[in-house]
């Protein structure tokens, strides 16, 4: 969902940047699973999330200085799957194209989706094979198609680029 970036004011608040593309949405949940380095805890929202510029902010029950919301800082942000609204067609959540094989159109291997993440422009796909990480733009002109059952996206990108 996003990641705590800073405490914001003095009361517990801690300011997030969220990934979703619909940071709006994560308003309707009233507790988060917050974690680092596989070590998750499920809070519960305090009071209401704010839009704050291209940040969120938001209080949890339990940090109520600026101290505790400095322990947050760096955690990432999380939902049960099971409160995910379920995808329209063509849509789909990152972390189901993690660990998914890449081949351009060609049929060659250009290794496995290790990631994703927004740029600002676009989202970003990082793709590992051993030693070769290669960041593709997840867009239409690239990415041909996603093809979950078979655990693999084709995209117009060549061995060399």
């Amino acid at each position: 969902m996003g990641r705590i970036v800073a405490p914001y004011g003095l009361k517990g608040w801690v300011r997030i940047e969220p990934y979703s593309a619909h940071p709006e949405s994560m308003s309707t949940y009233r507790s988060w699973w917050v974690g680092r380095h596989g070590d998750w805890r499920e809070l519960k929202v305090a009071e209401s999330i704010l839009q704050h510029g291209a940040s969120l902010v938001a209080r949890f029950e339990g940090c109520a200085e600026r101290d505790a919301a400095l322990a947050l800082k760096g955690s990432e942000l999380a939902l049960e799957r099971e409160s995910l609204p379920q995808n329209a067609n063509g849509e789909f959540y990152w972390v189901d194209l993690v660990g998914l094989k890449v081949v351009n159109v060609k049929g060659e291997k250009l290794g496995d989706v290790a990631a994703l993440f927004e740029n600002g422009a676009h989202p970003v796909m990082r793709v590992v094979d051993g030693e070769t990480e290669r960041l593709l733009p997840f867009v239409e002109q690239v990415v041909r198609q996603v093809d979950m059952a078979q655990g693999r996206i084709r995209v117009e990108w060549e061995l060399d680029w």
